[in-house]
């Protein structure tokens, strides 16, 4: 029986890797620079977070969640807060005519 010839690269496909992508997180960042003699005129710091919901709360990024365009939670959160403003400017109204 011969002897086996071990590779040292494994096969690995896309919903491996993704799946530890999404497990671990990836950061990327970067940063674009626009100078003119030596003048900074724009920098823009481009950073991308890619893992799954559970990883980023875990890492304390949950903002989203407070997110009134995504969250309904939050919309009513917006909401109650707007109409608790509204209540007391009318209330500093009303004792203004009394």
């Amino acid at each position: 029986m011969p002897d086996q010839i071990v590779h040292a690269i494994q096969t690995t496909n896309l919903a491996d890797i993704l799946e530890r992508v999404l497990d671990k997180g990836i950061v990327i960042a970067g940063d674009i620079k626009i100078q003119i003699a030596d003048v900074d005129l724009l920098t823009i710091k481009i950073r991308l977070l890619i893992a799954s919901v559970d990883k980023a709360m875990e890492m304390g990024i949950n903002w989203w969640q407070q997110d009134s365009f995504l969250s309904e939670k939050a919309k009513e959160t917006e909401l109650d807060k707007e109409n608790k403003s509204l209540k007391k400017r009318l209330e500093q109204l009303e004792a203004k005519v009394k």
